[in-house]
């Protein structure tokens, strides 16, 4: 059994691609955590999206032995944390667990928006902070530049920081005694009764419920009877363990330690993230603080494209939220669409996450309606209601004013492109707030509006920048806004699907984009279709679909020719009201998808 003074627990934090889960690699690889033919790129990244795109979406959490040059073994438990902002609930619940953190900044690129955000999180946390300098092996690195950086953006000392470099090794043993040197080890007592952090918690198959738990005090036995603090449920411990990355058996873990067990439980719904646990026998008086709920920014529609497809929807939505706790979902139904969900996600990262999740391991084919944001609507009889779904919006006469959430954003950026950032944001009606530098790269503070940056604020700014500034940031508060609901009507019938909330300023040109856009899109019918944009009981835009025309007068020769062709012709005008009247008119999948691309420049 080991001393707690030899234990270290850290996370590794560090903006998207600036070498994470790669030094985890070396760190597992330089402690005899796999062996040379168990090793492959991203070790701990379980899912095949995140080896796709090269991203770690769900923390993982890592025992090693590590005997350092003092002569002493130590134990470090890693946890590898997602860089991006759309997975910050899984990095706060790791630093949480954690008594210090390896900040990794790429040389080549330097500090970044999420580098930032992250590193304020850590030291929220009380947090030690071992910075490297990662992709050392690169020629445009530029350790000066970057050190600099560290210290004028984050005001961090870097006397310390370690070069170092993922692809070939270089510097990992100096991060390992660096570690053991800075990073304080757990406090706790041996000796006290048992409290543990449940940090987190996901469905296995075979296994039941795994919940990873953080030991504060005391020490978790197998077949010991524990209890929940916040359900007041009790349970045996069947199975207590670590990853060393892979699964291995104890038989009891220790104050400070990180490690998993399971207790027969079938319900996800029953281990809430950021729980207490404690022995049954001697319950404690107060719980730990926990962390943070996350409450989910984003929302849109998921109706699957065939309509008996809904149960399978249904339940893949359902085992994808037993391992992602921020995640959302109700039922939802709609006029034109079906039967579908409405679910909430962090971000627009979050939710394409989610679709291709869906599409790939359920083999579901969805259509997914424009992201929106939770409106607050203050009626006139001082009521207050969340709206998520523009059309269930109360009749305007009713409503006295509503609220919109507004973000702090920070955009990290070299300086030439300050202009065109600065532009775009005052179209996204952004207040700026601050504005300083470091050497040649601006940092800026906006406040915005977060509709506006939901839709393709994140994919436009990396396009001008050519990818080079960074963006981050957190929800601040509910403003009230001059928003409309903007409701498009085809052929006379709203279609609930494509009505957004918008600002009254915005909205005759999206209006106008949309139904130009709708008029490509939908085919011809036989009767002639118009599209509409209204706000309120007002058209604001319009365009025309012409519907196909028959010539009835071909077979019309000889005498008295005239009044046949105008009986016939009216014959034929009076079946296109009818059909106008009692047609229906089939809007395609790709005019949804259309309208979700349309631009708002």
């Amino acid at each position: 059994m080991s001393s707690i003074d030899n234990i270290r627990n850290f996370a590794i934090i560090a903006h998207i691609d600036h070498g994470k889960s790669t030094i985890a690699d070396r760190i597992i690889h330089s402690c005899g955590g796999l062996t040379e033919r168990e090793m492959k790129a991203q070790v701990l990244d379980s899912m095949d999206i995140e080896r796709e795109r090269g991203i770690t979406i769900k923390a993982q959490t890592v025992k090693l032995n590590y005997k350092a040059k003092d002569g002493k073994s130590y134990i470090l438990n890693i946890i590898d944390t997602p860089g991006h902002v759309d997975f910050s609930y899984e990095v706060s619940r790791s630093l949480y667990a954690c008594e210090g953190s390896i900040l990794i900044v790429d040389s080549t690129q330097g500090v970044e928006a999420q580098t930032l955000a992250n590193v304020y999180q850590a030291l929220d946390t009380n947090h030690e902070i071992v910075p490297v300098l990662n992709k050392v092996d690169l020629p445009a690195s530029d350790l000066e530049r970057t050190k600099k950086q560290i210290e004028e953006v984050i005001g961090i000392d870097t006397k310390s920081a370690i070069p170092c470099s993922g692809k070939t090794g270089e510097g990992i043993e100096d991060i390992l005694e660096q570690i053991i040197s800075t990073l304080p080890a757990p406090k706790g007592e041996k000796s006290a009764d048992l409290r543990c952090l449940l940090v987190d918690s996901w469905y296995d198959t075979y296994l039941g419920v795994v919940i990873l738990v953080r030991v504060i005090d005391g020490k978790l036995l197998k077949n010991m009877k524990i209890k929940m603090m916040s359900t007041n449920q009790e349970y045996i411990v069947e199975k207590v363990g670590v990853f060393t990355p892979k699964p291995t058996d104890i038989n009891e873990l220790n104050t400070g330690e990180i490690g998993f067990i399971t207790t027969g439980i079938k319900v996800l719904s029953e281990t809430k993230v950021g729980d207490t646990i404690c022995d049954a026998t001697k319950s404690l008086k107060e719980a730990l603080p926990g962390f943070k709920p996350s409450k989910p920014v984003v929302f849109c529609g998921l109706f699957p494209v065939d309509s008996s497809e809904y149960q399978k929807l249904k339940d893949g939505l359902a085992k994808l939220q037993l391992n992602d706790a921020s995640f959302s979902f109700e039922p939802e139904s709609s006029s034109a669409l079906g039967l579908g969900f409405r679910c909430g996600f962090l971000g627009l990262l979050h939710l394409e996450i989610i679709t291709e999740r869906l599409e790939r391991e359920f083999d579901v084919n969805l259509l997914t309606t424009t992201p929106g944001v939770v409106y607050k609507v203050h009626l006139n009889n001082s009521n207050v209601i969340e709206l998520q779904n523009p059309s269930s919006l109360p009749n305007p006469t009713l409503i006295k004013f509503i609220e919109e959430p507004w973000i702090k954003a920070t955009v990290i950026t070299p300086d030439q492109y300050l202009g065109s950032i600065i532009k775009m944001c005052q179209d996204k009606r952004g207040i700026q707030t601050n504005l300083s530098y470091s050497g040649n790269r601006a940092v800026v503070n906006y406040e915005l509006p977060l509709n506006e940056v939901v839709f393709d604020f994140n994919d436009r700014l990396k396009s001008m920048t050519s990818g080079y500034a960074s963006f981050d940031y957190e929800i601040i508060e509910h403003r009230e806004g001059d928003l409309v609901k903007l409701g498009i009507l085809v052929n006379s019938e709203p279609v609930d699907a494509l009505a957004m909330m918008i600002h009254k300023d915005f909205a005759q040109r999206t209006g106008r984009e949309v139904c130009e856009k709708l008029k490509d899109l939908i085919p011809r019918h036989n009767f002639m279709i118009p599209v509409q944009a209204a706000i309120g009981g007002k058209i604001i835009a319009r365009e025309t679909i012409k519907g196909f025309k028959k010539d009835v007068l071909t077979k019309i020769h000889g005498g008295g020719a005239t009044d046949r062709k105008r009986k016939l012709l009216e014959k034929q005008k009076k079946g296109k009201a009818r059909s106008k009247q009692f047609g229906r008119v089939e809007i395609p999948q790709e005019a949804f998808i259309g309208v979700l691309k349309i631009q708002k420049e």
